[in-house]
């Protein structure tokens, strides 16, 4: 499976696991010209921006590590943008969600999704 197919899994992954939270996703890879971001959900409360990162199980780093001072303000100004574009009384939140791959023995991957609220 190629990085593209991955990363798209991770994301896709990600979503399930918040519309089971009884998230509404609103919007995916919402582009601007500060950036991306890679899910914006809702539910009564929150308008949450979500950054997707997709790693090996045997990575360096933690996938969240990746998420640092410069992409958490490109994120930002990308959430200030969309909010300027469609206003919406919901508090905004900023979560990440670490999607970790395994391949198996048998060729298929595992995945596995560690979800940090309000992780800046």
């Amino acid at each position: 499976m190629n990085i593209g197919k991955i990363g798209k899994s991770g994301e896709d992954r990600t979503a399930a696991f918040l519309r089971k939270r009884g998230f509404a996703i609103i919007k995916r890879n919402y582009q601007c010209r500060f950036g991306e971001i890679d899910i914006i959900a809702e539910d009564r409360e929150y308008i949450i921006f979500v950054e997707v990162k997709t790693r090996k199980k045997d990575s360096l780093s933690l996938p969240a590590e990746a998420v640092d001072s410069a992409k958490q303000r490109k994120i930002m100004l990308t959430a200030n943008d969309f909010l300027a574009k469609f206003q919406t009384p919901l508090q905004p939140r900023f979560d990440i969600a670490e999607v970790i791959t395994e391949e198996k023995a048998d060729g298929s991957i595992s995945y596995s999704l560690n979800y940090i609220e309000n992780a800046f």
